[in-house]
């Protein structure tokens, strides 16, 4: 499992600080993608668990969930990273552009976004999107709080 890049995010999954892996070799290659760089396999640097754990341990009581951009197609090493990620006390969330994941990967996720990126739907902030941001716990639909515009 390789990544692209790590960040600190603040509005992937709302109410959280996030560390973010954005993983490479999607195969989806969703067009109009935000990220065609993560397309190519064998690009990035390897997630190593040494490095991981420390990213995480680095972060702990500063941030409060853990975020794969993508990685559904490493779903053991994956299945691994997120039970750590709880392990130590962090929630978890996947963004994938499939419309849904093997139960493997599910029982250990929080929050699941899900769906391919279609320019002419838009993304979780529009009304008519395909893709759906899930608490997997509650089975709750939080799209609606990606919407910024305020009711007067």
């Amino acid at each position: 499992m390789r990544f692209h890049d790590f960040q600190i995010v603040l509005q992937e999954v709302p109410g959280e600080v996030s560390l973010c892996f954005s993983i490479t070799g999607c195969e989806l290659r969703c067009e109009g993608c935000h990220s065609p760089y993560l397309w190519k396999k064998g690009t990035g640097t390897e997630l190593t668990e040494d490095y991981y754990m420390n990213t995480l341990n680095k972060y702990l009581g500063l941030a409060s969930c853990v975020l794969f951009m993508g990685g559904e197609w490493h779903r053991e090493r994956l299945v691994k990273f997120l039970i750590q990620a709880k392990m130590i006390g962090y929630k978890t969330c996947l963004y994938t552009g499939e419309e849904r994941v093997e139960e493997e990967v599910l029982r250990h996720l929080d929050y699941l976004k899900t769906g391919k990126w279609v320019k002419e739907k838009g993304g979780l902030e529009s009304v008519c999107t395909n893709q759906q941001f899930i608490n997997v716990n509650t089975k709750e639909n939080l799209n609606h709080l990606f919407n910024n515009s305020i009711a007067l």
